[in-house]
């Protein structure tokens, strides 16, 4: 059998149930239903409260008789306090669906809690040891941004503040059960944020493509995740009421979030969480800070991977033949159409903090999946040029 030569073999787990399409969070009530409970506890944050979003699905449940209570004090960058505090909460209201309604930190916020509500003696810092734990709350996952794809995987990423780490956290119970992916959701989310998230999105996928847990499953949903992303990001950003654009953007995220899931990620989440944990510097704009030093200094172990980025991002074919090249100019470009990327120095990581943000992503798990495996001294020499 000459098709199998040199493929690994492969155990996939079944996706979640997924709901997309403009006006689909009207199905909210009935997908709370399907997992059994009556009761819903809704974590999001202050941001959406205010812009009004909370209170339509607030409204959407009363009217179906969905008993309910909400935790809106999501962090931008959620803590294990985050974590610990609204898993308190949920504990004092009862069984329930959990019903992430937010970003990729509330859904990794959310994950947290579900997970520590069927562990009543466990906190958030124990995260490392929690992957072996007793299951957790039901989770349906709404999100409000097309980004990070964490609808798609029963694990967040959330930040110890005592330790200054970035923590994973997670279980096969709280990977949801249900996506509900409504892009109407997204309409009003501001530029910047568009640009942010879906930079995190296009890296998803890259990252997939390039990383040493590739398979022929996790490259197709990331081929056609960098396909998306790349076509719909700088849409969405010259023009965030395009739904189509909006649309597309989050299937794109999403797919590219059951790529990552499959294959892992690599250097760019590495850094790109040592960044946030040491300057609190929003996770897609990390990632955007270093993406092309990264993708430069792992080209010579990933050119086939990113000629494959090179050809699902409809780029011509390079004169020099070096589609690696061309893969990094492709994503210098889509970083500078929507204004994404900044120096290091303007992130507030001074030259003192490198050394620390290096050591913190060589000791990242993720990075431990990159094509090219860096040494702390080459990831210096990364920061140095992106700073």
């Amino acid at each position: 059998m000459t098709f199998l030569h040199g493929l690994a073999p492969l155990s996939i787990e079944p996706t979640c149930r997924i709901e997309f399409g403009p006006g689909r969070i009207e199905r909210l009530p009935e997908l709370v239903a399907s997992t059994g409970h009556t009761r819903a506890f809704v974590v999001t944050d202050r941001g959406l409260r205010a812009a009004g979003i909370v209170d339509g699905v607030l409204k959407l449940l009363h009217a179906a008789g969905i008993e309910h209570t909400v935790y809106d004090e999501v962090a931008p960058n959620p803590s294990t306090g985050n974590v610990d505090a609204g898993a308190a909460r949920a504990r004092a209201f009862g069984p329930a669906a959990v019903v992430a309604l937010g970003g990729g930190s509330v859904l990794d916020a959310a994950k947290g809690i579900a997970l520590l509500v069927g562990n009543p003696d466990a906190v958030a810092a124990d995260a490392d040891r929690l992957w072996e734990a007793a299951d957790g709350l039901p989770l349906v996952a709404v999100p409000t941004t097309s980004g990070t794809g964490a609808e798609t995987n029963g694990f967040g990423v959330i930040e110890d503040t005592v330790a200054c780490r970035k923590v994973y956290i997670g279980h096969p119970s709280v990977k949801p059960v249900v996506a509900l992916l409504d892009p109407e959701l997204t309409l009003g989310l501001p530029a910047p944020a568009t640009a942010a998230t879906g930079i995190d999105a296009l890296v998803h996928g890259i990252e997939s493509l390039a990383s040493r847990g590739a398979s022929p499953v996790s490259a197709a949903y990331a081929t056609q995740a960098v396909t998306m992303v790349s076509a719909a990001l700088p849409a969405a950003y010259r023009d965030g009421a395009d739904l189509d654009a909006r649309a597309a953007l989050m299937m794109g995220a999403h797919l590219a979030g059951q790529a990552l899931t499959l294959s892992g990620l690599g250097l760019v989440h590495g850094i790109g969480h040592a960044l946030t944990a040491h300057t609190g510097t929003p996770h897609g704009v990390a990632l955007a800070a270093v993406l092309e030093e990264v993708m430069e200094f792992s080209a010579p172990a990933a050119r086939d991977a990113y000629e494959q980025v090179a050809r699902a991002m409809r780029l011509a074919p390079p004169a020099d033949g070096d589609w690696a090249r061309a893969a990094v100019q492709g994503v210098r470009e889509i970083a500078g159409a929507v204004e994404v990327k900044r120096p290091l120095r303007e992130l507030g990581a001074d030259r003192d903090t490198l050394r620390s943000i290096a050591a913190g992503a060589v000791a990242d798990a993720v990075t431990k999946n990159a094509p090219r495996l860096p040494s702390e001294s080459e990831v210096m020499e990364i920061l140095t040029l992106a700073y």
